[in-house]
């Protein structure tokens, strides 16, 4: 029988990706596709055949939708990153877990239900000073993390482990995926990196490591379409310093002891968003182990973390003249008043 396929969140960017690929797989019955909101004009045409379903998670509506389906296999793509497009950190918080909490449930009566893929993040890791080199799967999460989105999915994977074991003949997946950039994704860090100038903690160069966003999507399409069990880190090889994403991405650095107040004088929404989900990041990075994902999930990324950002920076638009000469033409600025000051006397 062909699978029925059930994906939360298919109204942003990844959800409505992978409903594309979906729809276009011929050994895929049927694509429902469910979100708060329909999907913009622009990405209508890329759903194909996924049937819309504007529902919310968090209610038990959603078990209705799954019975009448027949859904056997869900993708929980919904996990909302930012505060501002979900309304608030209260309102995001309740559709990351609660929604979580009312899926799961839903899954736990189905009888049909025989995969359920998770989309979680890195961020479950924590960033310090004292972190290892690079974190593998069977660290699990640091439950001390207390910053957003990251939070929000320490909880959600301690509710998939939970339905994991009360449903040992489900096949769950857990998707830990690094910080995605791209030329069509939008996220904070790719706000973060648009702007000319972008600061950074004075004092730090983390370590970064992304994930292209054609990687993503691919990595949940193979957890989606073959049994993969297991939590695995997806990540893009090779670690970079954040300076050189900065200069790779052809802008300029401003290192700064208050990012926040550098974000608000700069207008970078994306460094303001960083700063309040994961305060740690900008100052100690995260790297991962991708061992597991080479060989025991089998995918190898086609984007290295390199190229990824270069790939990024080809969809941006060139840095402005201006931008490249404010700095020059402040700092003649400043020479040209001192010297009125000195000429004057008493100044």
């Amino acid at each position: 029988m062909a699978e029925v396929v059930l994906i939360t969140g298919v109204s942003r960017f990844l959800g409505s990706r992978l409903a594309a690929q979906l729809s276009s797989d011929p050994s895929i019955g049927r694509v429902i596709g469910i979100d708060t909101v329909p999907p913009r004009e622009v990405d209508r045409p890329l759903l194909g055949r996924t049937e819309f379903v504007r529902a919310d998670i968090r209610n038990p509506l959603v078990a209705k939708v799954m019975a009448q389906a027949r859904v056997s296999v869900v993708v929980h793509a919904a996990l909302h990153t930012s505060p501002r497009a979900a309304g608030g950190r209260v309102a995001m918080q309740e559709m990351n877990v609660i929604g979580t909490m009312q899926l799961l449930a839903a899954c736990q009566k189905s009888d049909d239900v025989h995969r359920l893929v998770v989309r979680s993040t890195a961020g479950i890791y924590g960033c310090t000073s004292r972190d290892a080199a690079v974190f593998t799967e069977d660290m699990g999460p640091d439950t001390s993390v207390d910053d957003g989105y990251a939070k929000d999915a320490v909880e959600i994977e301690a509710y998939v482990r939970g339905f994991a074991r009360r449903r040992p003949d489900v096949d769950v997946s857990v998707l830990r995926q690094t910080r995605i950039v791209g030329p069509t994704v939008k996220t904070a860090l790719t706000r973060y990196l648009a702007g000319p100038l972008v600061p950074t903690s004075l004092g730090f160069d983390p370590r970064v490591q992304l994930l292209h966003e054609a990687d993503a999507v691919e990595s949940l399409r193979l957890a989606t379409v073959t049994s993969r069990p297991g939590v695995v880190n997806v990540a893009a090889d090779g670690v970079l310093a954040l300076s050189q994403v900065i200069r790779r991405a052809g802008r300029i650095r401003v290192p700064v002891t208050r990012v926040s107040s550098m974000a608000a004088l700069l207008n970078n929404d994306g460094a303001a968003e960083l700063v309040a989900e994961e305060r740690r990041w900008l100052r100690f990075g995260r790297a991962v182990d991708t061992t597991a994902l080479h060989t025991r999930f089998g995918y190898q990324p086609r984007y290295t973390t390199g190229t990824a950002i270069d790939s990024f920076a080809a969809g941006q638009r060139p840095l402005p003249h201006v931008a490249r000469t404010g700095l020059r033409v402040g700092s003649d600025a400043l020479r040209a008043r001192r010297a009125r000051q000195l000429a004057t006397p008493g100044a």
